[in-house]
């Protein structure tokens, strides 16, 4: 199985075969608004910027099933394009751990586990690196610097 395998929801409800972004080196995020990583959003928009015609996707999936987390979709959507000037693809809201984990979200945590723990995903603004195959490289917690991610990107971009 790979990420091409799998279709999602845009923003508006519409199914996105994820193949779309096939040969493509692949960030999947799940994100919040209003917790201490959103400031993320600030770079990962300039990695997009800095990569997208390159070959670089960062598919930006809002959870808020977190700290009794809860958010309007279109305030969700307003928030990523207006205070941070989001212009990568966004989707609807998931799960990414639990009974009503997206599958996209259970094979993601199959692929690359934690370096402690079982899998699941417990903060928003948990990462996915994929390269331009569809696998899974490499798992980043919230904290992990953006740097270091971009560091993983060039590599991975540089591959053909």
């Amino acid at each position: 199985m790979r990420l091409y395998d799998f279709t999602v929801k845009d923003e508006q409800g519409n199914d996105v075969p994820l193949s779309a972004y096939e040969g493509k080196v692949v960030l999947v995020v799940n994100t919040v608004t209003g917790c201490p990583y959103t400031e993320q959003y600030d770079g990962l928009q300039i990695l997009y910027v800095r990569y997208h015609d390159k070959g670089l996707e960062i598919l930006d999936f809002p959870c808020y099933q977190f700290m009794e987390q809860e958010a309007d979709a279109a305030e969700i959507y307003a928030v990523r394009k207006v205070r941070y000037g989001v212009t990568f693809p966004q989707f609807a809201k998931i799960h990414v751990s639990g009974e009503k984990e997206a599958p996209l979200y259970a094979w993601l945590k199959t692929q690359k586990k934690p370096l402690f723990g079982k899998g699941d995903i417990r903060l928003n603004f948990t990462k996915f690196l994929v390269d331009r195959n569809g696998a899974v490289v490499k798992r980043y917690s919230p904290e992990v610097k953006l740097k270091k991610i971009e560091k993983d990107i060039q590599k991975l971009l540089a591959e053909k």
